[in-house]
């Protein structure tokens, strides 16, 4: 039973935080275009799909693009000193959750700027260095794993698991489950 309840929480920590990292990134692309007076046209969130954000009448393509990466490492950064501080019981998950938009925000940015993908491809056709994507990347990648270190215990992973608290796991499904609603609930 130990070994399905490990099993469990870290499936639905892992759904939670791919959906939970693209809306993060979407969020800051959409607070950057509001910022800036962009109109937001459509934001994809669906669950079976690649996030993205369509903003029209844009004069500030580089800070609406690069809120995306930006928001999309501070806020859950935020989320998880909140935790820390305020001492919630298993703060090992939005550590978890921060370290994973790190990696995938600074893979994103250093690796798709080799091929000009997604918004690595809008950031370098409007000015910005290909130096600036490719340092985000080996900044934030580090960091997400060293976040990640260590905590495989908490999972139920390795030598010494520590036992997992079912109502945790309930509470990243239902996270999950609002992540997978609100992407379904947004038109595509």
């Amino acid at each position: 039973m130990k070994r399905l309840d490990s099993v469990l929480l870290i499936a639905v920590t892992l759904v939670a935080s791919w959906l939970g990292m693209q809306a993060v990134h979407e969020a800051g692309h959409v607070l950057g275009a509001w910022t800036t007076g962009a109109q937001v046209e459509r934001v994809v969130l669906h669950p079976l799909a690649i996030s993205r954000t369509d903003v029209s009448h844009n004069c500030h393509p580089l800070f609406v693009t690069w809120m995306g990466p930006l928001l999309g490492v501070a806020a859950p950064v935020a989320l998880w000193v909140l935790a820390e501080m305020t001492r919630m019981p298993g703060t090992f998950v939005p550590r978890f959750f921060t370290g994973f938009c790190l990696i995938a925000n600074g893979g994103y940015l250093a690796f798709g700027s080799l091929q000009r993908i997604g918004d690595c491809g809008t950031l370098l056709r409007h000015g910005a260095p290909l130096w600036s994507l490719i340092l985000f990347g080996a900044v934030a990648m580090p960091l997400g794993l060293l976040l990640w270190n260590g905590t495989g215990p908490d999972f139920g992973l390795g030598p010494q698991p520590r036992a997992i608290d079912r109502r945790l796991t309930i509470a990243v499904a239902v996270v999950a489950a609002a992540l997978v609603i609100l992407g379904l609930s947004l038109p595509s």
